[in-house]
């Protein structure tokens, strides 16, 4: 089980990602290599034609002013113009093709995330609160999308305008390209390390970002608890210790990220004066290889060197950020998906509902068991209710069932199939769940009822309605079946709720039904109402009930009573009753 995680711990990610492992998305590069490489292409023939500008103003320099040649100032001018006007084409193509190709590779690794949180098991969601799951997909993805749309590609141009540059002085004067080297080792190498601390802060700041959207998540979900006890200062006091913690870390990156320029600047410019330095050493000394013409197409070099390799520079500390929010969208992608179809799955056909727990055994932390060699054995369209203290195991029964979670020792079959080794869409189509907090999902009240069985007809769902007498209260609704619902069904009481989760059920029709406390949010007259409807629903069908209500208890075939993390007592409403022992104490306490 994983380590359960709230919004003032900081989450620890298990796999790093360093720029070494950059490669890893290039998968998502790889659709788009075409486009890529055209772009690509188009971007070193831009390069390598700038660097024709600093020939052509030595030439104006050396040739044209002083032999007063207007045809030769005339053609170096026409092609400096014709250079530009070809740069500004070149970086408007850039700029467009590689943002569309950036957002659609930011909406992929969206997408992947998104599947692998549907495939998750629950676990990964009981271990961290929604708000720091939410901020992976949406900040830190969004946060990625200058990497894809820019970095990527700047990254090979500048470094091909680089080794251009260095070419093109080398040709100019060797002498004077070593005193550039000589400037720039010893600056990347600092940077190299100045990036290496960032980055490391940059995952310190990701953990504090997250922790402050866990509890915003939290604080808006439970505004109305909020509000009630009074908890609007004291929430407005964490939430300033969170934010600042937030704030705090990332002023410790702003005055690292300061440093940045300042260090590309001091060896830069000390590189030029020595540069300097040394071509007019040269000229007044009479060196025939060095002119005023050279030293200028040199300098010109000289920027289109430096400007790329501070932009390279800057990169490099962005790629801090960008490579602590690729550890954390990579850690829920490669979450291991724990729960899923074995290689031999089966498909669940024709169930009776013959429920058995073989010496289950089972613990959300370890270490503390909650169900210890559990023991149940239930017969084809048996009526079981589970009763005990709270936190006793009997919901972590029905999960045991449902496959929400799967047992650590022993097994749990449905018709002697192991449930590990039945297909998951078999399983959860022939076992129907009922929660006691139902979730109504923002659309049409016919959507909300179809939503377990896609293929049902609009009849289909207001027979189901009626079935369990919704179809009063839905007929009060605006549009009746087709008034849209708000997100988690504003507006609906709770008792109404319960009723459009239970008119899915009834269209599921699944073979094995559980109840976990499902009728607890309802009036006592609609539960009357809904009992009739039950006793339809459940006829002929295996049921497990979690309740408390006596109405929903008697009913029952076999009623357990769960403590100590097993079956304490076993039997009939009037047979626990009669023994006057656990069962019957919390009767008399009801």
């Amino acid at each position: 089980m994983a380590q359960r995680n709230t919004y003032f711990q900081d989450e620890q990610v298990e796999r790093k990602i360093d720029i070494r492992q950059f490669g890893r998305v290039t998968k998502y590069v790889r659709p788009y290599r075409g486009l890529f490489i055209f772009v690509f292409l188009l971007m070193i023939f831009s390069s390598v034609a700038s660097m024709i500008m600093p020939i052509l103003l030595r030439s104006i320099i050396d040739t044209a002013v002083p032999d007063e040649n207007f045809r030769v100032l005339f053609y170096c001018i026409a092609g400096m113009a014709g250079l530009s006007a070809l740069e500004i084409i070149v970086t408007y193509i850039h700029q467009k093709y590689m943002g569309i190709m950036g957002h659609k590779i930011i909406a992929t690794i969206r997408q992947d995330a998104f599947y692998k949180l549907q495939q998750l098991p629950f676990d990964y969601f009981d271990a961290r609160p929604a708000g720091k799951i939410v901020v992976r997909v949406t900040d830190y993805v969004n946060n990625l999308a200058n990497f894809f749309t820019d970095y990527v590609l700047k990254l090979l141009i500048y470094g091909v305008k680089i080794i251009a540059a260095t070419i093109f002085m080398l040709s100019l004067s060797p002498r004077l390209t070593l005193i550039v080297f000589a400037a720039v080792a010893p600056m990347m190498v600092l940077i190299m390390l100045l990036r290496a601390h960032v980055r490391k802060l940059f995952v310190k700041l990701r953990a504090k970002n997250s922790n402050r959207t866990a509890f915003l998540v939290e604080s808006i979900m439970g505004e109305k608890v909020v509000k009630n006890y009074d908890r609007i200062e004291r929430n407005e006091e964490i939430y300033s210790q969170i934010h600042n913690e937030s704030l705090n870390m990332w002023l410790r990156i702003v005055k690292r990220n300061e440093m940045n320029s300042p260090i590309v600047m001091a060896f830069w410019n000390a590189g030029s004066l020595a540069l300097y330095g040394l071509s007019m050493a040269m000229i007044l000394g009479g060196n025939a290889t060095m002119t005023a013409g050279i030293v200028v197409a040199f300098t010109s070099y000289m920027s289109q060197f430096s400007d790329p390799l501070r932009q390279i520079a800057t990169i490099i500390q962005q790629l801090a950020q960008v490579s602590a929010d690729l550890e954390q969208v990579f850690d829920m992608i490669d979450q291991p998906v724990s729960i899923g179809n074995g290689e031999n799955a089966v498909e669940l056909k024709d169930v009776r509902g013959q429920v058995d727990f073989n010496d289950v055994t089972f613990a959300y932390e370890e270490g503390l068991n909650i169900l210890e060699h559990f023991d149940l054995h239930v017969a084809p369209g048996e009526k079981v209710a589970l009763v005990g203290p709270t936190g006793a195991g009997k919901t972590t029964v029905i999960n045991m069932l449902t496959r929400f979670y799967d047992v650590q020792q022993g097994s749990v079959c449905i018709d002697g199939v192991d449930v590990r080794n039945a297909t998951l869409d078999s399983l959860r189509r022939e076992v129907g769940v009922l929660m006691q907090d139902p979730f109504i999902f923002k659309g049409s009240v016919l959507e909300n009822i179809r939503y377990g069985r896609l293929d049902a007809t609009d009849e289909e769902c207001i027979d189901a309605a009626r079935k369990i007498f919704a179809d009063h209260f839905i007929s009060q609704l605006p549009y009746g079946y087709n008034t849209q619902l708000p997100e988690r069904g504003q507006g609906l009481s709770a008792g109404e709720k319960q009723l459009l989760s239970f008119a899915r059920i009834v269209l599921k029709d699944p073979s094995v039904v559980i109840l976990d406390e499902a009728t607890s949010a309802i009036d006592t007259e609609t539960e009357i109402l809904i009992q009739k409807a039950l006793d339809v629903l459940l006829e002929g069908k295996t049921a497990f009930m979690v309740a408390h209500r006596l109405s929903t208890i008697r009913g029952a075939d076999r009623i357990l009573y769960i403590a100590n993390r097993n079956i304490a007592e076993s039997g009939t409403h009037e047979e626990l009753m009669a023994k006057k022992g656990l069962y019957y104490h919390l009767n008399m306490m009801l």
